[in-house]
């Protein structure tokens, strides 16, 4: 059984990891283990997991788990939404599409690691986009009679984009409020959705677990 380690963003994309990606890939022989990324640690050795505003904290946990020689890949799972400024490729972003985008900042992660069993790989565009394969879910696990809206010029879930108004998650609390609370109900509702419903309307995401699959 090979080890891929996960840095995640955050406890929900840990809750992904556990609950969907885990069993999936124990299938094609991978244990995979998330590790909820450090953002700070204070003089007390009190450590703060999870949300990002610089770059070094992911660099420092993303080579600190390459240190594990046991481990046959680490990759991440974070948001391209919202990421720091100082992001390796974020200076000179190329691209006429969101995976045009993102493939130029996942190659520029890569080639600062410098590691052959590193995988980046950033969420288009963020966690709630997974929400969106299949809109009927998240009201459901809200016990609302809401909908949640797919916009038509989208064609996959993954394109919802990174305006402040308009990127996954503000859709939903303008649609929502303070009703969906996203440590809760993301994960839920991710887990009724599946992950097989997912990928087919996520192409990056799908990519990505083809490459695990295939370590």
């Amino acid at each position: 059984m090979k080890k891929v380690l996960v840095l995640c963003e955050g406890q929900t994309e840990q809750a992904f990891v556990i609950d969907l990606l885990e069993p999936y890939l124990k299938l094609h022989g991978k244990q995979a283990e998330p590790v909820v990324l450090t953002t700070k640690v204070t003089g007390a050795g009190k450590q703060h997991k999870g949300g990002v505003s610089k770059y070094q904290p992911i660099r420092r946990d993303a080579l600190k788990l390459l240190g594990d020689s046991s481990a046959a890949c680490v990759t991440t799972m974070l948001d391209y939404y919202g990421l720091p400024k100082d992001f390796p490729g974020k200076a000179n972003l190329s691209g006429h599409t969101p995976y045009q985008r993102v493939a130029h900042l996942e190659r520029a992660f890569a080639a600062d690691i410098g590691d052959q069993r590193f995988l980046p790989y950033l969420m288009l565009h963020e966690f709630e986009a997974m929400l969106f394969a299949d809109p009927t879910v998240l009201p459901g696990v809200l016990n609302t009679s809401q909908t949640l809206s797919m916009p038509r010029r989208f064609t996959s879930p993954e394109e919802i984009n990174e305006g402040q108004q308009t990127h996954p998650s503000a859709r939903i609390r303008q649609q929502f409020g303070d009703d969906y609370r996203k440590a809760l109900h993301g994960p839920l509702a991710i887990a009724r959705i599946g992950l097989a419903r997912i990928r087919a309307r996520c192409p990056h995401l799908d990519a990505w677990i083809k490459a695990l699959e295939g370590l």
